[in-house]
């Protein structure tokens, strides 16, 4: 009778903790929800602008003789394009900045013979700009004539050191894109060995205030 009783109350035990269950809040199936807006204001990219150069995509430049006279050799070709892009706002630009690309040629050693040289101050150049200055702020540079001199009154210097191709004396005057080019101009004196000479032409892009 003892285990039997027991059985009972575990039974009543059970059954009202089901009673319980039934008994609790039912959610009605249409029951209005409250909803919540989540909102973000993305505010857009922006990326500083900066002031670069780059060169037309080239094979080199190869020199071909042209005026030669009875005072010279004289080899002549076109310096490939060169782009200078910026793409800065004035208030980006601090005040007084000016940029220039300065170019500076290496010596000319004959293949397979290195000690054939031409110096790079054989080599000139005419600056030509190729694009309007809209406010005559961006200009060419001034031509340079080799050592061996082309008559024109140019320097006669070469680009043994760095000349100048292009530059504004005040970045914030004009915002934008410029190209510009050089004629070459090789000039040698009669007496130069034959040969087929290479010589490395460095453009660079200087950023000053």
């Amino acid at each position: 009778m003892k285990t039997t009783r027991t059985a009972q109350i575990l039974a009543a035990s059970v059954l009202g903790l089901a009673l319980a269950g039934v008994a609790g809040p039912a959610m009605a199936d249409d029951a209005p929800g409250d909803g919540i807006d989540v909102s973000v204001n993305i505010e857009p990219t922006t990326t500083p602008g900066q002031l670069s150069m780059t060169v037309a995509d080239n094979d080199g430049v190869s020199l071909q003789e042209n005026g030669s006279d009875a005072a010279a050799r004289q080899f002549t070709g076109t310096l490939p394009t060169v782009t200078v892009t910026d793409t800065r706002t004035p208030e980006e630009i601090p005040a007084g900045e000016y940029w220039a690309v300065v170019g500076q040629a290496s010596a000319f050693t004959a293949a397979g013979d290195p000690a054939k040289v031409i110096g790079p101050e054989y080599l000139g150049w005419k600056p030509r700009l190729l694009t309007d200055s809209s406010t005559g702020a961006v200009s060419a540079g001034e031509p340079v004539s080799s050592v061996v001199s082309d008559g024109t009154g140019a320097p006669a210097v070469g680009l043994a050191g760095q000349e100048l191709l292009v530059s504004t004396a005040n970045s914030t005057d004009e915002i934008g894109t410029s190209k510009v080019n050089a004629d070459l101009a090789l000039r040698t004196g009669v007496d130069v060995a034959a040969g087929e000479y290479h010589s490395t032409l460095t453009l660079s892009l200087f950023n000053q205030s």
